[in-house]
């Protein structure tokens, strides 16, 4: 009776006061950063691993269950930990460079990557943007880790042991550790996957609060065993140069001690990583560094506001939002005189200025970097300087950087990536013209040995317009299709500089697609030199004439004219004819070109979607093209389909590789209920909005907001657009408009 009373009471002073305020976590809290590590080479939810880091940082945090080298640094499968590392690993494909790890241990045994494992369990662990905790069974100490943007700091709560010990491990290839002091180790390793210069190094110092009560020090390359003369400190020296450099050290411990380790690194010198450590941790204590962590994800995740869906809706969105904010990663420090610096990947010199690097354009141009243009524009005018950096390094803008360029993937979409920052004004004024020249010169040339960067094929589509399919080069009708939407891109810079004659000549470029699109089967399709359509040709054949995808997925890569697609294919009608067909043909599929079945196929045939491929970027935007042909509420239906189905917040949560960002910006933007689908534009189009209400702070102090109070699972369609209260005849919203602040209104409606 008494429990009844209360419920009455608290019943009358909601109707008194109306209906009680949504209560929701900070933004950070909705976040697991264990989201996408369910993954193996075979099949892929994410290919990620839980990232400990601030927004951008320089070095992430990670907990190792692989080997040494293996790119499936963690995955949520495995039930052993050998380390902590610090990562600067894009994704498992192009592997880590300037790694190292910390290990607690209990013995003076286990210094090997095998002797210290430890088991664990996920039931005890904690894994956030800004903390990561977990308990190790076998020496009985709980691990806990808190970042910065070039540091961290560890904590390790150990047992009762006169032998506790952290083995410091600077990875095999090329590495040193020392003992600086009876509290400090240094050294540097040079482990990389490429993309490096000849004087690469990643300088660390290690500095832990307890005093060691003995050291050793080995190079277990050379097969050194712990106590062994030559290679234990003090009697050996105080530091170990080899090809697989290792530190432990070791104190006694009452149970329950707690022993914190500071940790920072540099690309530039050891001085740098002492100087990095200092401004970034000095004295601050764990949990204050931690505080700070929180702080700086809130601030971030926080620039945008989602209010009346699922917990398990907001615990998604944020978590892709945090994807969307680790890449492009800085690459600079700051000196002593608190100006910006970098290690060039490029040239291997020091020099002023900003550095990004760590992702792959072919995948974030679609909706990562638009993301970054509304939301987060400052952090992208620095990314932009370190483009010009870049190009002014090495001749050549990135097209894949890790840290320098890589070979992966194919166009030039850098293209894409610098139109759009020049053309919403994020760009620093001094370097619009060198990105200029940039796009320009890299229309015409290859880099002598990153094949990927710059254009394979220019002399062919430069005078042809096309990328033959019989002249050795692969992946022809993507490469085609992606130089005429980055011809299309470097056009609208070109017009907003004045530069009529480039413009008229880059758009007439920008209509190479038509060369590649055969009207017969109304796809894309490879094309010999002599300028006939290749023979036999399947729709279903992955790689080839295409990248990572079939016709199906690339036949809609005409970003920038996508009119001129649906006249090609005789008009809307027969454009959504099309567009029905890639979820209506089975999910069957070609791999002759690979020889044996990719991870992408996989992917594509469990979703049940038909050819629809998610879960890889080339069909991301597709769906949003119903809105070009007059039929938006099948976007809307598709896009909560793919929300619903290939998106969670858990260990398997994505369809595919997560990418850097960009399959994490498609949720964002998607729920937000818009979509980029031709970066260099002014336009987004509409999809279904997944929330009530949604608040997008801008930098420049207005705020979108975004209404949809009638939404549900069953209201999935919007009945009408209201855009600062006038209703809107078009499935799309301006940039412009948004820019000052729009309040959108949606009316959502169910299936009629």
């Amino acid at each position: 009776m008494k429990r009844f009373a209360i419920l009455a009471l608290a019943a009358l002073v909601s109707a008194c006061c109306g209906k009680a305020t949504e209560s929701q976590l900070r933004p950070s809290e909705y976040v697991t950063t264990l989201v996408g590590t369910q993954s193996d080479y075979s099949f892929s939810t994410g290919n990620t691993y839980p990232a400990v880091a601030l927004p951008w940082g320089m070095n992430f945090w990670t907990p190792q269950t692989g080997k040494m080298g293996d790119g499936w640094a963690y995955t949520y499968g495995a039930h052993t930990i050998c380390g902590f590392k610090q990562t600067h690993q894009p994704s498992p494909w192009i592997n880590d460079y300037g790694q190292f790890s910390l290990m607690p241990v209990r013995g003076r045994d286990k210094i090997d990557e095998e002797s210290r494992r430890s088991w664990f369990s996920h039931q005890s662990e904690e894994a956030r943007p800004y903390y990561y905790k977990v308990y190790l069974a076998d020496p009985d100490v709980r691990v806990e880790i808190t970042p910065t943007e070039r540091a961290a700091v560890l904590r390790f709560t150990f047992p009762e042991s006169a032998e506790s010990g952290v083995v410091i491990d600077a990875f095999d290839r090329g590495s040193c550790v020392e003992i600086v002091d009876e509290n400090t180790v240094a050294g540097y390793t040079t482990r990389n996957s490429g993309g490096v210069p000849e004087n690469f190094r990643n300088w660390f110092v290690v500095r832990f609060d307890k005093p060691f009560d003995g050291v050793q020090l080995a190079d277990l390359a050379a097969k050194c065993r712990a106590g062994e003369p030559g290679v234990q400190y003090p009697e050996a020296g105080k530091q170990v140069t080899g090809d697989h450099a290792v530190a432990a050290v070791y104190f006694a411990t009452h149970r329950g001690e707690q022993v914190t380790a500071r940790v920072a690194s540099s690309f530039i010198s050891a001085e740098q990583a002492l100087r990095n450590l200092e401004s970034e941790v000095g004295d601050a204590d764990f949990e204050t560094v931690k505080a700070r962590a929180q702080e700086r994800w809130d601030e971030v995740l926080g620039r945008i506001e989602v209010e009346g869906g699922t917990e398990e809706q907001y615990r998604t969105f944020y978590s892709c939002l945090y994807r969307s904010t680790l890449f492009p990663r800085k690459f600079y420090e700051i000196d002593a005189e608190g100006e910006p610096v970098h290690y060039s990947p490029y040239n291997g010199e020091v020099l002023p200025g900003y550095m990004y690097t760590d992702t792959g354009f072919w995948d974030t141009f679609r909706c990562l970097f638009p993301l970054l243009n509304l939301v987060y524009p400052s952090e992208n005018a620095k990314m932009q300087a370190g483009l010009a950096n870049a190009y002014r390094e090495s001749g050549f803008l990135p097209e894949w950087a890790s840290p320098g360029h890589r070979g992966c993937m194919v166009g030039n979409n850098s293209a894409s990536v610098v139109s759009d920052a020049i053309l919403k004004g994020v760009t620093p004024a001094d370097d619009v013209e060198t990105l200029y020249e940039a796009m320009l010169s890299g229309r015409g040339k290859v880099h002598p040995t990153v094949s990927s960067t710059g254009r394979l094929g220019h002399e062919y589509y430069n005078t042809l317009g096309y990328v033959p399919y019989n002249v050795g080069i692969n992946e022809n009708v993507a490469r085609t299709l992606e130089y005429a939407y980055n011809d299309w891109c470097i056009a609208q810079v070109a017009g907003k500089l004045g530069r009529g004659e480039d413009a008229a000549m880059l758009e007439k470029a920008s209509q190479n697609w038509r060369n590649v699109f055969d009207s017969e089967t109304k796809l894309m399709r490879g094309r010999n030199r002599e300028g006939d359509f290749q023979t036999p040709f399947s729709s279903y054949k992955w790689g080839d004439a295409f990248t990572e995808g079939n016709a199906w997925h690339y036949t809609w890569s005409v970003f920038h004219d996508v009119e001129g697609l649906a006249d090609a294919m005789g008009g809307k009608t027969g454009f959504v004819e099309m567009l029905d067909s890639v979820f209506v043909v089975p999910p069957i599929y070609d791999d002759s070109y690979y020889g044996a079945r990719i991870h992408e196929i996989t992917e594509m045939q469990v979703a049940e979607m038909g050819n629809y491929a998610h879960g890889n970027q080339p069909a991301q935007h597709m769906i949003y093209l119903y809105d070009y042909a007059g039929q938006p509420r099948k976007a809307q239906w598709w896009v909560r389909e793919v929300m619903d189905r290939l998106y969670s917040a858990k260990p398997d949560g994505y369809c595919g590789d997560e990418d850097n960002g960009q399959t994490s910006a498609w949720y964002v933007f998607s729920a937000l209920g818009f979509y980029p689908v031709c970066p260099g534009a002014d336009e987004y189009a509409v999809g279904s909005p997944l929330f009530r209400k949604a608040a997008i702070h801008l930098e420049n102090g207005n705020t979108i907001e975004i209404d949809a109070p009638e939404n549900s699972s069953e209201n999935r369609y919007v009945g009408k657009m209201a855009i600062d209260g006038k209703v809107s005849e078009r499935p799309f919203l301006s940039y412009s408009t948004l820019l000052e602040g729009a309040k959108v209104r949606f009316e959502m409606e169910s299936e009629k």
